[in-house]
C-alpha cells in the first residue's frame, strides 16, 4: 500500500501571520497539502464565518510563497467560478453533499475534489453524490469519511465509521480519506482514530492542527498541536 496522503492545517484563520506560521510548521514536516478554511459554514450565524475573499488571497499568497498545495472548502457556485482553478483541491463540506448544483459545477472543473460524507448519509447516497461530479467530467474525486451522527450518546461530536474505508474500496474506484478531527470533536481522540484509520486502509488523513489550538477561531476542542501531529506521522512512517 502506498503512503497515505496527509492534509493538515488550521480549521480557519484570522490573520496572514497566523496562517503563515501554521503553514510553515506544516511544510517543515514534509507535508505537501495545507488545509485551511476561509468560507466557513457554521451552525450559528454568530460564529466566525471566515475571512472569505480576503482569506482566499492569503491562501493563494501562501501557495506562491511556500510552494504548498492548497485545500479549502467552497460553499457556492460563485466561489467555484472565481477560485476553482487556483486551488489544488476543492473541498465540499458535509452540509453541501446534497447540493447537487454545486456538485455539478465542481464537476466542470479539472481540480480534484474532496467530497465529505453528510451527517447521516448512507454509503449509496454518498456514492451517488460523487456521481454528480463524475458525470460532468471531473474524475478526480476523493471521498472523505468525517463521522456520522451519533444517536447513542452525546459525549463525542460524531461517530467515526471506519467500515466506510473497506466498503468504498470494495464498491468504487474512489480513494477515501478520513477526517478524525470532525469525527470525534475531541483533540485527544484524533491520534488514536488516525492510527485506526491507517490500520483500516485509509488513503489519507485530513487533520486540523494549530500551533496554539486553544487560540483557534473554530473547533479548538478538536484541533491538535504539532507535537501530536508528529506522533501520527511517526506512526505512519513505521507502518508504511
Amino acid at each position: 500500500m502506498k503512503k497515505p496522503i496527509i492534509i493538515a492545517g488550521p480549521c480557519t484563520f484570522g490573520s496572514y501571520e497566523e496562517l503563515y506560521k501554521n503553514a510553515t510548521l506544516v511544510k517543515e514536516r514534509g507535508i505537501e497539502y495545507l488545509r485551511a478554511g476561509t468560507f466557513k459554514m457554521r451552525t450559528s450565524p454568530d460564529s466566525f464565518q471566515g475571512l472569505r475573499e480576503e482569506g482566499m488571497e492569503m491562501l493563494l499568497k501562501i501557495k506562491k510563497e511556500l510552494g504548498l498545495k492548497i485545500v479549502t472548502e467552497f460553499t457556492s457556485i460563485e466561489q467555484v467560478h472565481k477560485y476553482g482553478d487556483k486551488v489544488d483541491i476543492i473541498q465540499i463540506g458535509t452540509r453541501n453533499m446534497y447540493n447537487y448544483e454545486l456538485l455539478k459545477e465542481v464537476g466542470k472543473t479539472k481540480t480534484p475534489v474532496i467530497l465529505k460524507r453528510a451527517f447521516s448519509a448512507t454509503y449509496d447516497e454518498w456514492i451517488k453524490a460523487a456521481e454528480y461530479i463524475n458525470r460532468e467530467g471531473n474524475k478526480e474525486i476523493i471521498l472523505c469519511e468525517r463521522g456520522v451522527r451519533n444517536n447513542i450518546s452525546n459525549e463525542t461530536r460524531n461517530m467515526l465509521d471506519l467500515q466506510a474505508i473497506p466498503y468504498i474500496h470494495q464498491k468504487t474506484n474512489y480513494p477515501i480519506i478520513v477526517d478524525p478531527s470532525h469525527a470525534s470533536g475531541l483533540s485527544y481522540m484524533v491520534e488514536p482514530m488516525s492510527k485506526a484509520a491507517i490500520a483500516a486502509g485509509t488513503d489519507g488523513l485530513l487533520i486540523e492542527v494549530h500551533y496554539h489550538p486553544e487560540e483557534s477561531l473554530c473547533d479548538k476542542e478538536e484541533t491538535i498541536d504539532f507535537e501530536t501531529l508528529d506522533h501520527i506521522l511517526e506512526f505512519i512512517k513505521k507502518e508504511k
